[in-house]
């Protein structure tokens, strides 16, 4: 009975140790967090999408190559045994840090040339889009002048890109540290401290607004002299973008839609502030008889391919009707050949034999 009882408790035992293996406890010690912190710091980090998500990851084989050069595989000034001794000891504890949550492990897939080509191609819509058909056109001689020129500089470029290929990220189905080539992406992500310093900052900013009573008379009238400059600015602003739309909206009324002129084009679009103020206006002339000329391009074009389906449809009723008596053939075949040879056209004649 005896030997039975200590059986069960070796295999309780062994079982605790297995569980603790394969889920550590959730709350990582500081030495961990410190040796993950010093990782993220020293190893070379890369970026690549996993899961439409843009991630950090790392190689395996850099992160022990830069551990046994780390301060844990360093012997202590008491002669104590540094934390790493091998790659072993490394990998092992790696893959500790794997278990409490701190990385996973994950597959790299080549981005073939395919997907590039379709990511490309809807990137180019996008732009087309957005700018339209004569930017494009425009590009594209650009870049027709720029290729006939620098050729070999391409080459190069091509070369540099089969080196680089692109890699996205996927789930590893075993997770686990292996010292190889595999990826490893963070999920220890730690806030860094200036967050923290912009936190309080906005707390005792907060603060002090609702103190606000209880400051110096000095330093409420500057408020208040600050306050009325902002608000003037803004009315300002304001004044100008109702200005610059009547300025335009008279010219143009003036002119009968001939003459634009925006007075601080860039005021309403997505730039930096001084960037909005300059440049000072933008004038525009669109002559009318370059419409019509436009116009009429546009109607001879049309005139042309409508004469262009009447030829296809008559041809292919031409085709269709049906052949007429072998006498009537022979004739025209004669005829044609006679007319053949006077215009000079390379046609054969077949003689009958009798």
């Amino acid at each position: 009975m005896a030997s039975k009882v200590e059986k069960r408790k070796v295999s309780k035992s062994k079982k605790k140790d297995d569980v603790e293996v394969m889920n550590p406890p959730s709350k990582p010690t500081s030495e961990e967090i410190a040796i993950a912190k010093w990782i993220k710091g020293n190893v070379l980090n890369k970026k690549t999408k996993f899961i439409n998500h843009t991630v950090e990851y790392f190689t395996a084989s850099k992160a022990v190559d830069k551990l046994l050069t780390s301060p844990w595989s360093i012997p202590g000034k008491n002669g104590e045994e540094p934390l790493f001794t091998t790659r072993e000891s490394i990998v092992q504890y790696l893959d500790l840090l794997l278990r409490k949550k701190f990385f996973h492990r994950a597959r790299k897939i080549p981005v073939s040339e395919q997907e590039l080509k379709a990511r490309s191609k809807k990137k180019e819509k996008k732009k087309e889009k957005e700018t339209g058909k004569k930017e494009k056109s425009e590009a594209e001689e650009e870049k027709k002048g720029e290729d006939a020129e620098s050729s070999h500089a391409e080459e190069k470029k091509d070369k540099v890109k089969k080196e680089k290929r692109k890699i996205r990220l996927d789930m590893h189905l075993e997770q686990q540290f292996v010292d190889g080539n595999d990826a490893y992406v963070w999920i220890y992500d730690p806030i860094p401290y200036y967050y923290w310093l912009a936190g309080g900052g906005v707390v005792l900013a907060v603060v002090a607004l609702c103190l606000f009573p209880l400051w110096p008379p000095v330093v409420r009238k500057g408020v208040y002299y600050l306050s009325i400059a902002a608000a003037g600015f803004l009315m300002f602003i304001f004044g100008l973008a109702v200005l610059r739309v009547l300025v335009f909206c008279l010219l143009w009324l003036v002119s009968m839609g001939r003459h634009h002129l925006w007075i601080f084009p860039n005021l309403t679009e997505d730039v930096g502030f001084f960037a909005s103020f300059w440049p000072l206006w933008k004038y525009e002339c669109k002559d009318k008889e370059s419409s019509k000329k436009n116009k009429k391009d546009k109607g001879k074009k049309k005139l042309s391919d409508d004469e262009n389906e009447e030829k296809e449809e008559d041809s292919g009723k031409e085709d269709d009707a049906p052949p007429e008596n072998n006498g009537d053939n022979q004739d025209k075949s004669e005829t044609e050949s006679e007319g053949s040879q006077q215009t000079g056209k390379d046609f054969e004649i077949i003689e009958k034999d009798d």
